[in-house]
């Protein structure tokens, strides 16, 4: 007895996303490119650009970034490890935070 079909088509290849919205340049496409980057500001017409109007409050830049991870091995001290634990259960998350702000406020510093 051979396999018995299924009522739904048949499901179709799946297609990456990058594949559908980026593609190569033409030579058209990165000559035109190239022409508009030699422009002077001064000779860039806005007049059919919208006014910018007042800047919405509840935007998050960079809300849906997800940063790339990379696993370490690190030797922390253990009364520092302890420490983190005793923040709750993401305690490597927080500890990702505290390094991020460390290096936010060093970069600003300078």
């Amino acid at each position: 007895m051979g396999k018995k079909r299924s009522g739904s088509s048949r499901q179709e290849k799946r297609i990456p996303a990058n594949s559908l919205f980026t593609r190569p340049l033409t030579k058209r496409e990165r000559t035109e490119l190239e022409a508009l980057a030699r422009l002077p500001e001064s000779a860039i017409d806005y007049s059919d650009a919208p006014a910018m109007g007042r800047v919405p409050t509840g935007i998050h830049v960079g809300r849906f970034y997800r940063p790339v991870k990379q696993q370490i091995s690190l030797r922390v001290d253990a009364d520092v490890l302890a420490w983190f634990r005793s923040q709750g259960g993401k305690y490597q998350t927080y500890m990702n935070q505290v390094l991020r702000r460390e290096m936010h406020s060093r970069a600003r510093a300078r």
